[in-house]
């Protein structure tokens, strides 16, 4: 079979996206590209995105490879599946530059994952994905049908039908990925990364995925959700090859990197600097030390709250107090150029008691964000605590509620947001 693998041209305007607007390596497209062409499938991977094509000149490059079957992802890659841009313009813009020629259309991201039918008649494709997507892709070529397999959902003559859960890949064995140099050489940026200008190329990576705490606000319900780390052996193999290309700075896209002994010593004995997400009081000071030793420049560590009632609301599970969260962060400081704690704008937390201690960190250079609002994905609990089980109108309620709730946005929504309707409407207009 002939697969296009598609990554759209992204558009914040007037989004309420939380994420980086930079191109990132779409990992999800990656490893189906891999697994396709082992199987000995045809693949086309356009990422529109990283290489600076619009709609229409993406739809052309498809066009021309006469594809059996068109993948397009709902979300700019795994990295932010959960926290992706709400609307479904751009995929659905994709979709109609594609005119129909690209076969059998599949979606594959967060929307059909926790809203299936709603996403199957926005984009009007013919089968999405539920939860993880690269070992479903690869089944589908192989069968040349979506039906019956297992974590795929369709509109048959108007109705809905879903076959099995939603998807959870095996992700151990997935095979090390492989870039090509021009796409490296555009990959310039470092994500998450304030402590120097990049020198050289950037890239992603998995270590683990999924995450064994169930945060309120985390989105990961239907996608990435129990914990599984990587092989050690390929995870190396990926990465020996990307330094050898040329990269200077990995991030590890993780829900939560865990310490792990061997793959810090190994990533010791290289050439490469860092980033993570992490929880800070999950690590021992001598982890913390390894994990600077290792390379380490960047950790973004989630606190969210500054009382134990708050984070107790948020279902952290966290057993130090503020004050140890706040020694361990210094501690990590000293190790790490670029240490983050992350709050969320809770009821709870005092505002004068969070700027003194916003304060009190940035004294020991730990950078701590103004709270950030939350926004209830239809994939966290937080949805499911207000609202029940996402339904047609999931993606419309979030977001009509966070509008409603909040007049300041957070620090990187430099358009004040519009009604979801009106962002997809849009490019039915166009």
């Amino acid at each position: 079979m002939r697969v296009a693998l598609v990554n759209p041209p992204w558009r914040f305007d007037h989004s309420i996206y939380f994420g980086c607007r930079a191109p990132h390596f779409v990992l999800e497209l990656g490893y189906a590209d891999a697994l396709l062409r082992r199987a000995g499938h045809h693949t086309l991977f356009v990422d529109a995105h990283l290489c600076g094509l619009d709609a229409h000149a993406a739809a052309e490059q498809i066009a021309a490879f006469r594809p059996d079957m068109t993948v397009v992802t709902t979300a700019p890659s795994y990295l932010f599946w959960r926290c992706a841009p709400p609307e479904l313009r751009v995929p659905r813009a994709m979709l109609a530059a594609l005119g129909g020629r690209g076969g059998l259309t599949v979606a594959v991201g967060p929307h059909g994952s926790a809203t299936p039918e709603t996403t199957l008649r926005k984009l009007g494709v013919d089968a999405v994905v539920r939860g993880e997507c690269e070992e479903v892709v690869a089944e589908i070529a192989d069968r040349g049908d979506p039906d019956g397999i297992s974590g795929t959902a369709r509109l048959l003559d108007g109705a809905f039908t879903s076959a099995g859960p939603n998807r959870a890949a095996r992700f151990a064995d997935l095979p090390a990925l492989r870039w090509p140099q021009d796409w490296v050489s555009r990959h310039t940026h470092h994500h998450h990364r304030f402590d120097a200008e990049p020198v050289g190329p950037g890239a992603e990576m998995e270590a683990s995925r999924g995450c064994p705490y169930h945060c309120s606000f985390c989105a990961k319900i239907d996608f990435r959700n129990d914990y599984r780390r990587r092989d050690l052996g390929v995870l190396l193999d990926e990465l020996d090859a990307l330094i050898v290309q040329g990269v200077r700075y990995v991030y590890f896209i993780d829900e939560i990197f865990l310490p792990q002994r061997p793959l810090l010593e190994a990533l010791a004995e290289r050439d490469i600097q860092f980033g993570v997400q992490t929880r800070i009081d999950l690590w021992k000071p001598d982890m913390i030390a390894l994990l600077g030793r290792a390379g380490c420049v960047s950790i973004e560590a989630g606190v969210e709250s500054l009382t134990e009632e708050g984070r107790d609301w948020l279902l952290k599970k966290c057993r130090m107090s503020t004050d140890e969260l706040s020694e361990r962060l210094v501690l990590a400081r000293r190790h790490v150029p670029f240490v983050q704690a992350n709050l969320i704008a809770t009821a709870g937390d005092d505002p004068r008691t969070v700027a003194d201690w916003r304060e009190g960190l940035r004294a020991h250079g730990v950078w701590a964000n103004d709270p950030v609002p939350l926004y209830p994905y239809p994939s966290s609990p937080d949805y499911r605590r207000l609202w029940g089980a996402p339904d047609d109108r999931a993606w419309e309620r979030a977001h009509a509620h966070y509008l409603a709730q909040f007049e300041r946005m957070s620090d990187i929504q430099e358009q004040r947001p519009l009604p979801l309707p009106v962002l997809e409407d849009e490019c039915l207009q166009a």
